[in-house]
């Protein structure tokens, strides 16, 4: 959900709505949505019952560490994971590496993501729960890396070896979704295709048409 205005508050809690409703139709396809709202809107997210995640977190334990969002937080308020060095926040390899071990500690899913194959392969090293493939020249535009470079998407699920692997960036619709799943991949991560759609049912609806 990034920081859009079409996500904050209350319109983050009717998008969050949405994917409750659509829940049934999704697990006829194995499939589960999860929701990554910005930190303030997280709790009444969490309370409409959708998986959710944190945008981010740092490796602080709850004590003497004013400003910084803290994974126990989080989980506390009834998160269940995390993304870890999206391409709006970069980390280097070893920040990667302690929140992905945070995660394992806190029993928090951990979602970490890269920019290429190279970067992909260090991280899987680390054991992720899953690592997500957008490569961010395609971030946010109307080309997907399915349509684009669907090379990227195969190479990068032999890169990730056993992890999971999701992929993003510039993913719109059912046939972006079919050739990433049909290439490996077992999921997407999408921001603005979603958030920014005039029907963001209509859009997810035609989203999850894709793993059929």
């Amino acid at each position: 959900m990034k920081t859009y205005s079409e996500c904050m508050d209350k319109k983050a809690i009717k998008l969050a709505k949405i994917c409750h409703d659509l829940r049934n139709q999704a697990k006829k396809l194995n499939v589960e949505i999860i929701l990554c709202p910005q930190t303030l809107d997280l709790k009444d997210v969490v309370r409409t019952k959708v998986t959710t995640f944190a945008q981010h977190i740092e490796i602080c334990s709850p004590g003497a560490h004013t400003g910084w969002p803290i994974a126990d937080n989080f989980k506390s308020c009834g998160a269940k994971g995390t993304l870890i060095s999206h391409s709006e926040h970069i980390l280097d390899t070893i920040s990667v590496k302690k929140r992905i071990l945070l995660a394992k500690k806190l029993g928090f899913i951990s979602c970490v993501c890269a920019r290429d194959i190279k970067t992909a392969k260090k991280i899987a090293k680390y054991n992720p729960d899953f690592i997500a493939v957008e490569p961010a020249e395609l971030i946010g535009g109307d080309i997907s890396i399915s349509t684009s470079n669907p090379k990227l998407i195969s190479d990068s699920v032999k890169a990730c070896g056993s992890v999971p692997l999701l992929v993003g960036a510039g993913v719109k619709n059912s046939s972006d979704v079919r050739i990433a799943v049909g290439l490996g991949a077992v999921g997407i991560l999408v921001a603005s295709g979603v958030v920014k759609a005039k029907n963001q049912k209509k859009v997810i609806l035609d989203l999850l048409s894709g793993f059929e």
